[in-house]
Order: C-alpha cells, then sequence, then structure tokens
C-alpha cells in the first residue's frame, strides 16, 4: 500500500502534463463558454493543491517525515505548476500565463496550510487525527 501511495504524486503529474498536452476543450466542454472558462481557470487552485496533497501523503509513510519534507513538497508543487505554465506555452491551442501561476501557487499553500498545520501543529483537529491514524498505517 505505501508503495503505492508512494507512486500517486508521479502519476498525478504525468495526468497533469497529458491533460496540458491538449486544448482546454479537449476532454470537456461546457456550453457556457462563460462557465467554462470559469471552472477551468478555478481548477488551476485545486490541481496543484491535490498535488501537494499527495507529495505530502506519500511523505507520511516514511517513518522520519520532518516538516522539512513538507515545505520541500510544496517547492516540488509550486516549481510543477511553473514547468506547466512553461509546457503549455508550446502547446497550440493553450495558454500559459503569469496569473495561472499564482493561482498554482496558491492553491499548493492552502493545501498546505491545513496539512502542514494539522499534522505537525495539532490544529485541525480532525484532520490531523486522520493524518496521524494515516501515517501509522501506512508505515
Amino acid at each position: 500500500m505505501k508503495y503505492v501511495i508512494r507512486i500517486l504524486p508521479v502519476v498525478y503529474m504525468v495526468f497533469i502534463w497529458i491533460l496540458s498536452s491538449m486544448p482546454s476543450d479537449a476532454v470537456v466542454e461546457l456550453p457556457d463558454k462563460g462557465i467554462d472558462a470559469f471552472i477551468k481557470e478555478s481548477l488551476h487552485l485545486v490541481e496543484f493543491g491535490i498535488l501537494y496533497v499527495l507529495l505530502f501523503l506519500a511523505g507520511l509513510t516514511f517513518k522520519n517525515f520532518k516538516p522539512l519534507m513538507s515545505f520541500i513538497f510544496m517547492g516540488v508543487a509550486i516549481s510543477y505548476g511553473l514547468v506547466d505554465e512553461i509546457h503549455q506555452s508550446f502547446v497550440p491551442y493553450r495558454s500559459a500565463t503569469v496569473i495561472d501561476f499564482v493561482k498554482d501557487t496558491i492553491g499548493v499553500l492552502v493545501a498546505s496550510h491545513f496539512m502542514h498545520h494539522a499534522y505537525f501543529s495539532g490544529k485541525f483537529g480532525v484532520l490531523g487525527d486522520w493524518l496521524r491514524k494515516f501515517a501509522e498505517r501506512v508505515r
């Protein structure tokens, strides 16, 4: 089980790469262009927050998981957001903007705030308890 959890972030990064290689309407296009654009732009916040969460959960599979690793995972997720934006700049029918990278970064920072403080600082009790139980089971 722990090896599956460790490989999930890599699989997810490949998934992001594949989706970024397609036109934005290749998978789904809503009938209302405004709503379609709003949802897809909002997904930047969620997409890289999920990447951080998967990296954090993978980190919990190691016995010596320390706060520094959480910060490293933040850097990895944010850097991958930058790489993704650069990649999209070379894909026809896609765009790369600074604001998209800012949204990617905000998604990582929000997710990391909750995960990091729940596990290491004891805030967000229910989440922290779940993370500690999860870590016990997967180590």
